[in-house]
Parts: structure tokens; C-alpha cells; sequence
């Protein structure tokens, strides 16, 4: 599975595959995130952040839009 967008159910301390993909797209950096480094993401939201960095920056917007 070469460059395939995947579509994932966000779970609080998993993922679960819903269509077969080799990667997901970073909401905040539009990034490639290979499945295999998929570490950080939004339950709520049902996002996917390459980083740490991109998580801290998701949730600073939240928090202003409070």
C-alpha cells in the first residue's frame, strides 16, 4: 500500500482503520503521518497531528476560540 490515504476511527488510546492506508494527514501542517509514527491525535475532534508541536498549536487555538 503504497501512498494511500487511510481514514481512521481516533480512539483515547488507539486507532482503528476504517479504509486501508499507509498514512493520514496532519490537520494542523498538512503533513504526511505514516500510520507507523502516528502518535498524536484528537478524540474529540477526530484529527491526527504530526507533532507534539502541531497538538500544542491545535490546542492554543481551541483554548483562544474559548
Amino acid at each position: 500500500m503504497n501512498n494511500k490515504l487511510a481514514k481512521l476511527e481516533y480512539l483515547p488510546n488507539n486507532f482503528k482503520i476504517i479504509e486501508q492506508g499507509d498514512h493520514v494527514i496532519c490537520a494542523v501542517s498538512g503533513k504526511k503521518i505514516s500510520l507507523n509514527n502516528l502518535t498524536y491525535w484528537n478524540v474529540e475532534l477526530q484529527e491526527a497531528y504530526f507533532s507534539y508541536k502541531e497538538a500544542f498549536l491545535k490546542n492554543e487555538e481551541i483554548i483562544k476560540k474559548k
